[in-house]
């Protein structure tokens, strides 16, 4: 909250400088343009969509479970730190198969450089041979 009040008292200096006020503190002229101090960003929806999306592409379905026709979903969780890489790793629900669930861990961390979402995230990574 006090970093909100000094960004108004900031924003109100530079939009009424002292040349701008007459004797009684009135504003001679004033057109007040209010600007995000944060450049436009995506939502939190479309960065995780983003997110699911980025480990998809990376994801590299191993040969030996393409030539067993193996399929499923690994769910993955994991943290991303500031530079955009997965930390705390793991696999939260199985997808049956061994070789499957490690190729979604190896995806999470080659779609490195993630766009930044607080707290812990759990993605599924979908193996399916008819894609």
């Amino acid at each position: 909250m006090k970093h909100a009040r000094l960004l108004v008292a900031l924003l109100l200096v530079a939009a009424f400088p002292p040349s701008a006020l007459g004797q009684g503190g009135d504003v001679h002229a004033a057109a007040v343009w209010i600007v995000d101090a944060l450049p436009p960003a995506p939502g939190v929806d479309e960065r995780l969509a983003q997110i699911r999306e980025r480990i998809q592409e990376a994801l590299r379905y191993p040969p030996s479970a393409r030539w067993r026709e193996l399929e499923g979903v690994a769910r993955v969780r994991f943290v991303i730190d500031a530079e955009g890489r997965a930390q705390s790793l793991e696999t939260s629900g199985s997808s049956g198969y061994w070789v499957l669930d490690r190729a979604a861990e190896r995806a999470v961390t080659e779609a490195a450089p993630l766009p930044y979402v607080w707290g812990r995230l759990e993605v599924p990574v979908h193996f399916d041979l008819g894609r």
